[in-house]
C-alpha cells in the first residue's frame, strides 16, 4: 500500500476513512485524504494547489464545495489535525514578506517547525486555539537549551509562530497574537508583509458593483450579495458562513449585521452602509426560508458553504472591476472595510472592534498605510 506524499509526512491510503468528531461518530470518508485519492496525487502538496485553484475544478465558483463532505471547515480541521491544516494552509495561502509562495524545501522546514512546536503544547494539555505566550516563551528555553549560541534558530521559530497566530486571528480561532508578546518580539518584524486593501478608486468601483441588475441569475445575486457583506460590513469568511438571515437586518432604521459570539471574539454588531443593502435585500427576498436558516447555504445540499467557493466569488468580483493583487481573498474586502473606518475618522480602538479583534495590530498596520499616503 503506497503511502501518499504530504510536506514532511506521508499518509497510508488506510486513512482515507476516518472517525471524524463533527459526524457523530460515524465512519465517513475523510475529505482531505479523498481529496488527494480524487486528484490522483504523487506529489500531494503542490498538486493540492493547483488543483484547488484550477478554474475548471471551481466551475463557476459552486463545484467547489464537493470538496468537503458533510461541510467540513479548515476551522475544525486547525483542531482535530492541526499538522495536516498547516501543510494545506501552507501550499494554498501562506506567503512570506515578499507576497509569494514559499519554497517547496521551506515549506517542509516550516512544516517540521510546527510539528515540534505541536508536540510541546500538546504535552502541555493545549492546542493551537489555546496555547499563551508563556507556552511560546518555555518552548524558546526549550529550543535555546539544545541550539549552539548566536544562531538564528529562535527567530526563525518566532516568525513561524507570528505568521501562524495572525492566520489564527484571522480565521477566528484566536481572539489575539501571542507570539507578539514574547521577547524574541521585543518589537514587531520589519518584513511582516503590508497589508492588501482597496484604494478608495477601486472600493467605489467595487461598491457598484454590487448593485443588482435585472439580468441577474440566482448565482450572480448570490455573489453580489456576498461582496456586499464582505465590503460593507468587515465581517471574517468564517463568520459570513455561519450568518444566519437573522443576522442580516436589512430593513429599518438601522440596518446591521449581528457577528454571534464565536471561538474567541465577543458577538457584535456592525451597521451596514446604504451601498450594500440592495443586493442583500435582494437575495433574501430571492430566497425565502427560515429566520434561522443560513443566508448563504452551500449549492446543491445546503449546509455550511465554504472557503474554497467564497473565495472564488470574491476574486471573481475583483477581476470584473480590474482589480489584481497578490492576495484575491476576502481578507482584502475586510481589510478595505476597516481602512474606510480610519479615514472616516474612527480610532484604532473602535475599528478593531468592528472587526472583532481584541488585537490593534491589524488597525495600526492599515493606519500607517494612510499616513504614508499622505506624507507622500
Amino acid at each position: 500500500m503506497r503511502p501518499l506524499a504530504l510536506g514532511a509526512k506521508s499518509i497510508s491510503r488506510s486513512k482515507a476513512v476516518q472517525k471524524h468528531p463533527s459526524f457523530c461518530g460515524q465512519k465517513v470518508e475523510n475529505p482531505i485524504y479523498s481529496l488527494f485519492h480524487a486528484a490522483q496525487l504523487t506529489d500531494a502538496p503542490s498538486r493540492y494547489r493547483r488543483f484547488l485553484t484550477n478554474r475548471r475544478f471551481v466551475g463557476g465558483a459552486d463545484n467547489a464545495n464537493s470538496v468537503y463532505k458533510a461541510h467540513m471547515d479548515m476551522n475544525s480541521l486547525w483542531l482535530s489535525a492541526p499538522s495536516d491544516a498547516y501543510r494545506i494552509w501552507q501550499e494554498t495561502e501562506a506567503v512570506g514578506a515578499d507576497r509569494r509562495p514559499f519554497s517547496a524545501q521551506s515549506r517542509v522546514q516550516h512544516a517540521a517547525m510546527f510539528d515540534r512546536f505541536l508536540r510541546h503544547i500538546h504535552e502541555r494539555h493545549a492546542s493551537v486555539a489555546t496555547f499563551d505566550a508563556a507556552q511560546i516563551e518555555s518552548f524558546f528555553n526549550e529550543i535555546d537549551s539544545r541550539t549552539t549560541p548566536g544562531t538564528s534558530t529562535r527567530l526563525r521559530y518566532a516568525k513561524m509562530l507570528n505568521r501562524l497566530c495572525r492566520h489564527l486571528v484571522d480565521i477566528g480561532l484566536r481572539a489575539s497574537n501571542p507570539a507578539s508578546e514574547v521577547s524574541a518580539f521585543a518589537r514587531w518584524p520589519e518584513d511582516e508583509p503590508l497589508p492588501l486593501y482597496l484604494d478608495q478608486a477601486a472600493d467605489e468601483r467595487l461598491q457598484a458593483w454590487t448593485s443588482p441588475s435585472g439580468l441577474d441569475d440566482s448565482r450572480l445575486l448570490r455573489n453580489r450579495a456576498i461582496v456586499a457583506l464582505f465590503l460593507g460590513a468587515g465581517i471574517s469568511a468564517a463568520e459570513l458562513r455561519q450568518a444566519h438571515r437573522c443576522h442580516v437586518v436589512v430593513d429599518g432604521a438601522r440596518p446591521n449585521v449581528y457577528v454571534p459570539k464565536r471561538g474567541t471574539r465577543d458577538q457584535r454588531r456592525v451597521t451596514l452602509p446604504l451601498f450594500a443593502l440592495p443586493a442583500l435585500r435582494q437575495w433574501k427576498d430571492a430566497q425565502p426560508s427560515a429566520d434561522d436558516a443560513l443566508l448563504f447555504p452551500a449549492p446543491g445540499q445546503g449546509g455550511v458553504m465554504n472557503d474554497v467557493l467564497l473565495g472564488a466569488v470574491v476574486k471573481d468580483a475583483l477581476e470584473g472591476i480590474g482589480f489584481v493583487a497578490p492576495d484575491m481573498s476576502p481578507r482584502i474586502l475586510r481589510n478595505t472595510f476597516a481602512r474606510r473606518q480610519l479615514l472616516s475618522g474612527r480610532s484604532n480602538e473602535d475599528t478593531s472592534g468592528m472587526l472583532g479583534l481584541v488585537s490593534q495590530r491589524t488597525v495600526t498596520r492599515l493606519r500607517a498605510t494612510i499616513n504614508e499616503a499622505r506624507s507622500a
